[in-house]
């Protein structure tokens, strides 16, 4: 096992605003809200549901290519290196990188939908 999923992240406009929206439908509570990002999760958070403030937002429609989804998920694995060796054995492209050991790194899985391998922040 490489990791497990955690979170899936969704790109919006307003964060506060999606979230209230899926708070009321998912019946979950907010866990963390920095105005750029808020999470809705259960305690202790074992899988949840993220919203990103992108600038510029275009709005995804169904079925439009021009207009991609806009969603990813979060992989929690316990060390980054490690993980990272067995993702790009998989297939997958590292996108965006940090060298520390702790935090997250970007990739590409092999068609190129965007996912992260995340690490607990404690």
């Amino acid at each position: 096992m490489i990791g497990h999923l955690f979170s899936t992240v969704i790109d919006c406009p307003d964060p506060s605003e999606l979230a209230d929206f899926y708070g009321k439908l998912l019946s979950l509570p907010r866990l963390e809200d920095t105005g750029e990002f808020v999470m809705l999760g259960t305690t202790p958070p074992t899988h949840v549901v993220t919203f990103q403030k992108v600038d510029d937002y275009r709005p995804p429609q169904w079925s439009v290519p021009g207009h991609p989804q806009q969603m990813h998920i979060d992989v929690m694995v316990a060390d980054l290196d490690v993980a990272e060796r067995q993702v790009l054995a998989l297939g997958a492209t590292l996108l965006d990188g940090s060298d520390k050991p702790i935090g997250y790194r970007v990739y590409a899985d092999p068609v190129g939908h965007p996912f992260c391998l995340v690490t607990p922040l404690d």
